[in-house]
């Protein structure tokens, strides 16, 4: 019987917005609502708001002076150094609507009302995770700052000494907002195929050359796709936001063929997160272990791409001589 991997694709879910993601959202605020003045909030989940003091209603009748991105938040900054920091999560979007919109049952968390439009907050699935926070003074909004290192802002020697200041695999390193700003599961897969390298590979035991390689390939990464999704985007508010893109290389794409070398791409499952890999650019042939699945197959789990294309190609013969 022919066993299934046992997690879900996560292109099949909204994948959570990221550096370039968020980047093209700072920009349509700017555009749309820099310079007005919020009249309210409508809350239709009072959840979302994750702060009592200040009072939500004492930004009413201020003016936004500037969207800023913190990591994967969106920063609303207000005169006399108020703020609204909001994290959409996984599923959290948001959306311009026409002047006091209903806030849809079920998805919507809160409107927020400006004189020409509202913007809605809304977040898809059953578990609500995104947030805002009412914050007054700046240092209470540095708190909400995990100080990871912005790439596109960096050089080679301060991203090698974050790099090298943990010992982590590759894909973690990325991915940790106290590392690096901004970078989640979907880019980091982009980055590690682009710099050929493996996401198990350990960031202490990596040559100079490597760390340099994927400095470049994060730079150019995450430079590409903001200026694609910036494009894409155009003068209207982005309505499909999602870290997950069908133009992508490796990540959402396993069991297609490779763009490089036409092998299948494989992955690794790790509760909700999935690393996506080519195994012939990036682990030279060997298929990383993931733990459910090989545990599950034990000595039946295929070492090697090579391995594994014969298993199947055993079972494409073993289906087409059957009855």
């Amino acid at each position: 019987m022919q066993r299934r991997a046992v997690c879900v694709p996560r292109h099949r879910i909204p994948a959570m917005p990221e550096l370039p993601d968020i980047t093209v959202y700072i920009a349509s605020l700017q555009r749309f609502a820099g310079g007005q003045t919020l009249e309210r909030i409508r809350f239709l989940s009072p959840f979302v708001l994750r702060t009592a003091v200040p009072a939500v209603d004492e930004l009413y009748g201020r003016k936004v002076m500037r969207f800023r991105r913190m990591g994967k938040r969106i920063v609303f900054e207000f005169p006399e150094d108020y703020f609204l920091v909001m994290h959409l999560m996984v599923q959290g979007r948001l959306f311009w609507k026409k002047r006091g919109c209903a806030i849809p049952r079920g998805r919507g968390l809160a409107a927020l009302d400006f004189p020409n439009a509202s913007l809605l907050f809304a977040e898809s699935g059953t578990r609500k995770r995104a947030s805002m926070h009412v914050l007054k003074g700046a240092q209470r909004l540095d708190a909400f700052d995990p100080g990871g290192l912005e790439i596109l802002e960096s050089d080679l020697k301060q991203f090698s000494g974050r790099l090298l200041s943990e010992n982590h695999t590759l894909k973690r390193a990325l991915t940790d907002p106290w590392l690096f700003s901004g970078i989640g599961n979907a880019y980091s897969d982009e980055i590690l195929f682009a710099a050929k390298l493996s996401p198990v590979l350990q960031t202490r035991k990596m040559t100079s050359e490597q760390i340099e390689i994927l400095f470049r390939a994060a730079s150019d990464t995450l430079e590409e796709w903001t200026a694609k999704l910036l494009a894409e985007a155009g003068d209207a508010f982005p309505e499909n936001v999602t870290a997950f893109h069908p133009q992508m290389a490796v990540h959402g794409r396993f069991g297609k063929p490779c763009r490089a070398c036409g092998t299948s791409i494989q992955r690794i499952c790790y509760a909700e997160t999935e690393t996506n890999y080519c195994p012939r650019c990036q682990t030279e042939g060997i298929l990383l272990a993931d733990r459910r699945l090989s545990t599950l197959l034990h000595a039946d789990w295929p070492k090697t791409v090579d391995a594994l294309e014969t298993r199947q190609r055993e079972r494409n013969r073993t289906d087409t001589a059957m009855p």
